[in-house]
């Protein structure tokens, strides 16, 4: 649904007040991220740090590409000589 909007003043800035009806049907509340992309200026939510992790190692699980890198079966030097065990 688009819904004309004005640019008004804001202190010393300038905003668009946004309806109620039109952030519950985007699902935005509290802080967003604002963007500015050719001639228009987008919100959207904030991400979490790590948000898909969960769904992309499922995805790697059920590739089978979920294994180790590194082996235990090929030591490196530095394995015997580096590490001090405690």
């Amino acid at each position: 649904m688009a819904i004309r909007a004005k640019i008004v003043r804001i202190g010393n800035s300038q905003g668009v007040r946004l309806s109620r009806t039109l952030l519950e049907q985007s699902g935005l509340s509290g802080e967003v991220d604002v963007e500015a992309r050719d001639g228009e200026i987008v919100l959207h939510r904030i991400r979490r740090v790590r948000e898909d992790w969960e769904t992309a190692y499922s995805k790697m699980v059920s590739s089978g590409d979920d294994e180790l890198l590194d082996s235990d079966s090929i030591p490196a030097d530095w394995d015997e000589s580096e590490w001090e065990w405690q």
